[in-house]
């Protein structure tokens, strides 16, 4: 297959990391205005988007890898893991934080991620606090200060269940990051990332299965924001941000990809109007500095290119 062209890189996970913001924000709205279930939205977005991916790999990529990945045992116990603590749990949290709060908050939480790693590796002495780190850690958590509460930490700016369910979607980030690596070494993130969604959309449908659904109240815009969130901000964002990577080094598509959380905060403000303070502003833009500082430092970008390959 023809390796695809730097200029064709920039477009996919350009792209990419702008369907992945406006897939909140769309998500947003089918909860708000149409009364979505999250529990219906997230294993429908799953079970689709890890079908067309597995497609995808099967005609396009190795096909002998998307069942090859089950004939380990090791493998596949692994891949239920991550399948389950890693892609539904993300996935979960992040709708979830978004349909109590909005979806800007939602994004720029989960982006707390890279620092939870940080953290982690420390106290498992992995690595050694670095001036770097500190940096990271300030900026994350003054611009977790600011957005959560537009400076004033006597009233939240944010509903509090909206704040727990993005702190618990960066945790679940943070976790499916470090736990995907060894699979990622052994089978193309397509292959991953299928059946991951597969897996934690298969079981979420035991709780709300997704042909239980109410759909005669639905306009022809909410069918539209379905299709968009599910193929458009789910299944096409992984799948042009995977493919960038082959003509794009993991510095430079960590450094596109944060135009995901400027778009989420973009689209949510102007597009759905929703409320974002002077003090909101300069928390997202430590957030997203810690992103582009992340992404610049040559030690991270490796770490960067996992988070961003699982990213919503």
């Amino acid at each position: 297959m023809k390796r695809p062209t730097r200029r064709t890189g920039l477009f996919l996970v350009i792209t990419g990391a702008l369907f992945w913001g406006v897939g909140g924000t769309v998500s947003q709205k089918l909860f708000q205005q149409y009364e979505i279930d999250v529990n219906w939205l997230v294993t429908t977005r799953l079970l689709i988007a890890g079908i067309l991916l597995l497609t995808v790999q099967f005609f396009w990529k190795d096909r002998s890898q998307v069942f090859g990945a089950w004939k380990n045992r090791k493998t596949a116990v692994q891949l239920i893991i991550f399948g389950l603590f890693g892609m539904l749990a993300v996935q979960y949290t992040y709708m979830a934080s978004i349909k109590y709060g909005n979806a800007a908050v939602a994004t720029l939480l989960q982006y707390l991620a890279p620092v939870m790693i940080i953290i982690y590796l420390i106290l498992r002495k992995q690595s050694v606090l670095t001036r770097q780190d500190l940096l990271t850690a300030s900026l994350a958590l003054g611009g977790c200060y600011f957005l959560l509460t537009n400076g004033s930490i006597s009233d939240l700016s944010v509903p509090a269940p909206a704040i727990v369910w993005g702190v618990l979607s960066g945790l679940a980030l943070a976790f499916y990051t470090l736990y995907a690596v060894p699979l990622l070494k052994q089978y193309d993130s397509l292959v991953i990332i299928g059946w991951a969604m597969v897996i934690g959309g298969f079981t979420l449908s035991f709780i709300h299965p997704p042909w239980q659904m109410e759909f005669t109240g639905l306009t022809i815009d909410a069918y539209l924001s379905l299709v968009f969130v599910i193929i458009f901000g789910t299944m096409i964002a992984f799948w042009f941000y995977i493919e960038s990577l082959q003509s794009l080094s993991p510095k430079e598509t960590s450094l596109l990809g944060s135009l995901e959380p400027l778009a989420a905060v973009l689209t949510t403000v102007f597009w759905l109007k929703e409320p974002f303070g002077f003090f909101q502003w300069i928390g997202a833009a430590c957030i997203i500095g810690m992103i582009i500082l992340l992404a610049l430092n040559k030690k991270s970008s490796s770490q960067s290119e996992q988070t961003k390959a699982f990213q919503n």
